[in-house]
């Protein structure tokens, strides 16, 4: 049997597994298994912990339902670094990402802050399909357009809407993220601008679909919004699971601070995920 975690931040869930001892047999067939939550245990991605190599606490592997890998996660960053500060007892730990090492610490509140790292704004980085300014992008997806792109070591474009409330962005969502500009589809935000330190946001995110957080499209929707002057660089962003606090700092590095939690604790084996 194999021990798992379930845990979330802000309703943005995953299920954790243990591998840094390299037994447990992970493969995207099996992880999409475990996150589907009619058949499965059901998660927004499946998080796998392995061996980190010098200078980093874990590494940690991030599938998506679909069985896909995804480069980031930002509430799944926060939730290991509050598990692995749990292990060892220190207030301040290292994780490794296919995106790189994410330096995180436990706040005076409890919450847990993540350095997502700077974010990549040409657009090759994102990547997009040709050569353009990632703050305008020429696309519109039913009653939306113009959004920007940016890279977290995911890619991410950012709608801004007037009113949240009024968008279908669920059914919109599907179309932005296969969009012929998004070569390695997007998460795709829509993002209702409440004043220049306060934003609302959605998120359809790539391999998972709506989900009630997203911590590497917040820092995304922060760093498009301030590209275009919509508010400063620091923003609480209201999320359909909770709030989460952004900075990005004025060396490029983008801060993210909320809360976690673990849901429950089990066990599995994989054949009882079998088609």
């Amino acid at each position: 049997m194999i021990p798992f975690r379930k845990m979330h931040g802000l309703g943005n869930d995953f299920v954790v597994v243990d591998d840094r001892q390299k037994t447990l047999g992970v493969t995207p067939a099996r992880a999409a298994a475990a996150a589907d939550r009619h058949r499965g245990i059901g998660c927004d991605q499946f998080i796998v912990l392995e061996p980190p190599g010098e200078g980093a606490d874990v590494f940690m592997r991030i599938y998506n339902p679909d069985g896909s890998e995804a480069e980031a996660c930002g509430n799944a960053t926060r939730c290991i670094a509050h598990l692995l500060m749990g292990e060892t007892g220190r207030e301040s730990v290292v994780v490794r990402t296919v995106r790189g090492d994410l330096p995180c610490q436990r706040l005076p509140d409890g919450t847990i802050s993540a350095d997502m790292g700077p974010p990549s704004l040409e657009w090759q980085d994102v990547p997009l399909a040709s050569a353009m300014d990632t703050t305008h992008l020429p696309m519109t997806v039913g009653a939306v357009t113009d959004p920007a792109a940016c890279s977290m070591g995911n890619p991410h474009v950012t709608f801004f809407v007037g009113d949240l409330d009024r968008l279908d962005w669920q059914a919109l969502g599907p179309e932005a993220e296969h969009h012929p500009l998004l070569p390695a589809r997007a998460n795709v935000g829509f993002a209702q601008v409440i004043d220049t330190d306060h934003i609302r946001l959605a998120i359809w995110e790539r391999g998972a679909g709506p989900t009630l957080a997203c911590g590497s499209g917040a820092c995304a929707t922060l760093v498009n919004a301030h590209r275009r002057g919509l508010t400063g660089r620091r923003a609480r962003i209201d999320l359909p699971g909770g709030t989460l606090t952004l900075e990005w700092r004025l060396d490029g590095h983008v801060l993210m601070a909320g809360p976690v939690a673990t849901a429950f604790t089990g066990e599995f084996d994989w054949d009882s995920f079998a088609a």
